[in-house]
């Protein structure tokens, strides 16, 4: 109630009792001073008081009528005005105001068009650059991209080696305690069902950035919806895919969201320990809208510690600002993760 008090339609109203109050006390001033001064037979105490009751009465209500009238068209403009500043501040950078008036609300409008103007010019010029900069960097990717697989494919052997090494040697000690203390050889066939989990939770984890490094010709469609079904029957994930044709992607802007997702799939692989994953991709009037969620522990955004996480939203980040577009992410211990991206078309 208090902040549509000090709305600027109330601020009108306000000012026209302002109005009428000083009105008022100047004529009850005049009137009283030519009675006092003069002693007119037709001005009496009486006729002053019943004349001022009457003129505050009929000026409250015309106060309230006016002032409620006259502040709609300016109420309107503001409120456009509004509107205005909260697209541009969702990336939908097209829209506009139009103000044929020729005031300071009119102007401020103008600026904002060409504010907005000049911000879809700027995403234009960033994914412009962003193709230019694919291919012009191609041949450098592809080396990168062998020399990468290369790595991963060490870390990989090297990683899964070690586990399997652990084991080997905690099976043998099992087989040896079996006897002697069945309980200690219960906990530690329990150590070697965890341990054999993390080895194939990371394995696929690695695998999944072993894949391809662009979509090597499919649509992003079809590639998300290829490298779901492989997840969905290596892991024990339940996943939704939520994804719609869209025809204005450039070459560059469906490869960046491809990595985008599979960054995000991965490290909820290694992570969350989620057990549903629900990714979407949609076309929302004049952006393209990326949603992916998990129902894993989450982690603290403020004081994350664990760094290859750190590391993997840095990257998504980095890409989604590459092609313009905006990074999001909400995470709460023991609810899961939300990434939100949206990307002007």
């Amino acid at each position: 109630m208090l902040n549509r008090l000090s709305s600027i339609r109330y601020a009108f109203i306000r000012s026209h009792l302002y109005g009428l109050f000083l009105t008022t006390v100047t004529l009850m001033a005049i009137l009283l001073s030519i009675h006092v001064l003069f002693e007119p037979s037709w001005l009496s105490k009486v006729g002053i008081f019943v004349f001022i009751i009457t003129y505050v009465v009929l000026a409250f209500l015309f106060s309230i009528y006016v002032g409620f009238k006259s502040s709609g068209d300016m109420k309107d403009r503001l409120d456009y005005l509004s509107v205005l500043i909260a697209q541009l501040a969702r990336g939908n950078y097209s829209s506009r105001v139009y103000d044929n008036d020729d005031d300071e609300i009119s102007r401020i409008g103008s600026e904002l068009n060409e504010l907005g103007e000049k911000m879809q010019g700027q995403v234009k010029s960033l994914q412009r650059l962003a193709d230019e900069k694919s291919e012009y960097a191609k041949s450098a990717h592809k080396a990168a991209t062998i020399e990468e697989r290369q790595r991963l494919a060490r870390d990989l052997h090297d990683a899964v080696s070690q586990q399997l090494f652990a084991l080997t040697m905690m099976s043998q000690a099992s087989l040896r305690l079996f006897d002697k203390n069945p309980e200690q050889a219960k906990e530690q066939v329990k150590e070697i069902s965890a341990t054999a989990l993390k080895a194939q939770t990371e394995m696929r984890a690695l695998l999944l950035h072993l894949r391809p490094v662009d979509l090597s010709g499919e649509p992003l469609q079809i590639g998300i919806q290829n490298l779901i079904e492989e997840l969905k029957q290596k892991c024990q994930i339940e996943f939704h895919l939520h994804i719609e044709e869209i025809q204005e992607l450039s070459e560059t802007t469906e490869e960046h969201l491809f990595r985008i997702v599979q960054e995000a799939l991965s490290n909820i692989l290694r992570h969350s320990n989620a057990t549903e994953v629900t990714t979407e991709i949609v076309k929302r009037n004049n952006e393209l809208f990326v949603h992916i969620a998990d129902n894993g522990k989450g982690f603290e955004l403020e004081n994350n510690q664990q760094k290859k996480t750190s590391y993997g939203l840095k990257t998504m980040k980095e890409r989604s600002e590459e092609i313009g577009g905006t990074f999001a992410i909400r995470s709460i211990q023991g609810e899961g993760t939300h990434l939100d991206i949206r990307i002007p078309l």
